[in-house]
């Protein structure tokens, strides 16, 4: 399998969460230090407080995607290693995050980190357990499980047009989005859900599995990987 990844971006998004976390915590601190000092300047500190804690959720967000290790997309090359040689994996360097071409075809991998029970009932995914801290960071925003089924659909609609755009008069080949739940502790129920989602350390049997009924041909993929050649 060969890996490709916009480095500079990962590395320019990492430092940029690394200085909004420093950054909230100096607003944080200004304002607790402006509400015992200057209590007269109220609504300055109040103002402080909640910028900073607005700055805190952005360093959190981005800490977690850019700079944590491993990041997401390292966990899913992990995952992946091994994989048959014609798969390609891209991160950052397409219209959509994490990419994925091969025989059994093309794959938009949505990552998710969430710890605890995660299931699919009554048309939504939800989540519960995973302690104190994965309480805490769904409580205010962080780690939250949001919508996988909407998030799936636009990247897939997003890669879908991007090919109608540069494939005219070719066969667009058929975006399919995947679930990858990549902490080790998740306990995962997919249920009834249209959209394949999975253990981080199922992903790979099931593209091998995908690859003996080959969807695309290796005169497709090339045709494929050529427009992110230059990404």
């Amino acid at each position: 399998m060969k890996i490709i990844k916009n480095e500079k971006l990962i590395k320019r998004n990492g430092v940029i969460g690394q200085w909004m976390s420093i950054g909230a915590l100096i607003v944080l601190g200004g304002g607790m230090y402006i509400s015992f000092t200057k209590p007269e300047y109220f609504a300055y500190s109040l103002a402080c407080l909640l910028a900073g804690f607005i700055m805190t959720q952005v360093g959190m967000y981005m800490g977690t995607r850019w700079g944590r290790s491993p990041r997401p997309d390292e966990k899913i090359d992990v995952g992946l290693k091994g994989t048959h040689s014609e798969f390609t994996i891209y991160h950052y360097t397409s219209p959509v995050s994490h990419l994925l071409v091969g025989p059994s075809g093309v794959w938009v991998l949505l990552p998710y980190h969430q710890g605890g029970s995660i299931y699919f009932a009554k048309n939504r995914w939800k989540a519960s357990g995973g302690g104190f801290l994965q309480g805490y960071l769904r409580l205010f925003g962080q780690e939250g499980l949001g919508r996988p089924d909407i998030d799936a659909e636009n990247e897939a609609e997003r890669l879908t047009r991007f090919f109608q755009k540069k494939m005219e008069g070719s066969t667009i080949p058929e975006v399919k989005p995947i679930l990858v739940f990549t902490h080790d502790a998740v306990e995962l129920d997919a249920g009834d859900s249209p959209i394949p989602a999975m253990k981080l350390k199922q992903l790979k049997e099931f593209l091998r599995q995908g690859s003996k009924n080959r969807v695309l041909s290796s005169q497709k993929i090339v045709e494929i990987n050529g427009f992110f050649s230059a990404e």
